[in-house]
């Protein structure tokens, strides 16, 4: 083992260890996001609105996908932190080897029934005789790599929890830029349309997984590919399922939320308030993937520590990352409700579009500076391997608060209550994840401690 390299989590300040590993997964998780903006950019550019739409419609699908990348990826990383941190290696590369064959197995299951059940899912989230080709060209062309995309995710996480967030970033700047290139050869010059975003997505997220995949074969690495490793234990895949299950919670129910969304906007609303959606998601989900990045950099510093019993720099770790998400979060949100419509003029030139994106933002941005709190005390329960409370924390905002919303508020606001239900779920799961966070800290010992 490298142990220099993970003797650090305990040794280094915090602040410079935040900042070591956050930094890196940052600006991966930032370049990543441009799969999805830099798609949407050219999509509404050069397609048009209803194709924005159609991809719009996409969401769930997508979020699904994730969500089953998820629950291998992220559970195995928290996981293996732990297990680090608490010096068992070969219990790490055992992590290693079932995350690779789980998540072959779960691809192989989701993207057989989307091939089957495709459109009745397009049309249950919102599709209509405008917008379903856009949404079916796209999904059919990304499904082949939906698989790569799970393999390049999860074993990226891997990595970062085993030592290494300047290769874990490497890995998403190769795939992104290899996107961003392919979408304006694709899509601008061959003039492929939808179908063009889908083959440059799949291609980037092949170069990303096979870059990943190289790393774990490297007989210099902490953890690595070893034989003995890929046979499925059945403790351990319920541990990496149990972590993995709340953030894959809120992805799955994410796509129960955006069908509900989409078809509370058709029903009040126009495809253009669709399309609106799309476009408030993606720059909202900008500004959440940079509370994202740190919170991976958070987690092994936190799991780690965990593991070896030093919960004073737990402690240390997670205030330092929550002060900066909430200043990340709120800057984004007062940019977003001064400039609305320069933000929409980035996907179209539309004004009927411009309109309903205006009045998106300005109404779903009133609370959002309280989101990158949530965040990261939501991966601080997933970081302890604390199963149920990081499930009911993930599914307060996005289940038990904003579906009953959805549900209420449209029918006496029409149009506003489907935009207003967005800040109040986000307002009553701050309080509820205050509430947690605090009975969690002070049942927590106060002085360090032997391994646990």
């Amino acid at each position: 083992m490298n142990n220099q390299r993970l003797q650090e989590f305990t040794g280094t300040s915090v602040g410079r260890l935040l900042w070591k590993y956050s930094l890196p997964s940052v600006v991966g998780m930032l370049v990543m996001a441009l799969y999805n903006v830099v798609d949407r950019v050219f999509i509404g550019q050069f397609v048009g609105p209803d194709a924005i739409a159609g991809l719009a419609i996409t969401f769930p699908l997508m979020n699904l996908a994730t969500a089953v990348g998820v629950l291998v990826g992220v559970g195995a990383s928290a996981r293996m932190s732990i297990t680090l941190g608490a010096g068992r290696p070969r219990e790490a590369e055992d992590i290693l080897g079932n995350t690779l064959v789980l998540t072959f197995i779960n691809a192989f299951v989701y993207i057989a029934a989307f091939y089957v059940w495709l459109d009745p899912l397009l049309r249950a989230f919102g599709a209509s005789d405008a917008t379903l080709p856009y949404a079916r060209d796209y999904i059919l062309t990304l499904l082949p790599g939906l698989l790569l995309t799970n393999l390049a995710f999860g074993l990226n996480n891997l990595m970062r929890a085993s030592g290494y967030p300047g290769r874990a970033m490497m890995t998403m700047l190769l795939g992104a830029v290899t996107n961003v290139v392919l979408d304006a050869v694709l899509i601008y010059w061959l003039d492929l349309g939808i179908r063009g975003a889908a083959v440059a997505t799949d291609i980037a997220m092949a170069v990303s997984a096979l870059f990943v995949i190289a790393h774990f074969m490297r007989p210099s690495v902490s953890v690595r590919f070893r034989r003995g490793i890929y046979r499925l234990k059945f403790g351990l895949i319920l541990s990496i399922i149990g972590i993995g299950a709340a953030p894959a919670i809120v992805n799955a129910a994410s796509c129960v939320v955006q069908a509900l969304v989409n078809n509370s906007l058709a029903a009040y609303g126009t495809d253009r308030d669709i399309a609106a959606a799309g476009i408030m998601v993606t720059y909202t989900s900008l500004l959440v993937t940079i509370v994202i990045g740190m919170s991976q950099g958070m987690q092994p510093i936190v799991g780690y520590n965990y593991g070896a019993g030093k919960y004073h720099r737990l402690r240390r770790t997670y205030w330092l990352a929550v002060t900066v998400a909430t200043v990340i979060t709120t800057v984004g949100a007062i940019a977003g409700l001064a400039f609305p419509r320069e933000i929409g003029r980035a996907f179209t030139d539309d004004a009927q579009l411009l309109d309903a994106t205006e009045r998106a933002l300005s109404q779903c941005l009133v609370v959002f500076p309280v989101v990158g709190y949530q965040v990261i005390t939501s991966c601080l329960f997933q970081s302890l391997g604390k199963v149920w409370q990081s499930i009911l924390l993930g599914m307060l905002r996005q289940v038990l608060f904003l579906i009953p919303l959805l549900l209420l508020l449209p029918k006496s606001l029409g149009l506003d209550g489907v935009w207003l239900s967005f800040p109040s779920s986000d307002l009553l799961a701050t309080v509820v994840a205050t509430v947690m966070v605090i009975l969690l800290l002070r049942r927590m010992p106060k002085a360090d401690a032997g391994v646990v």
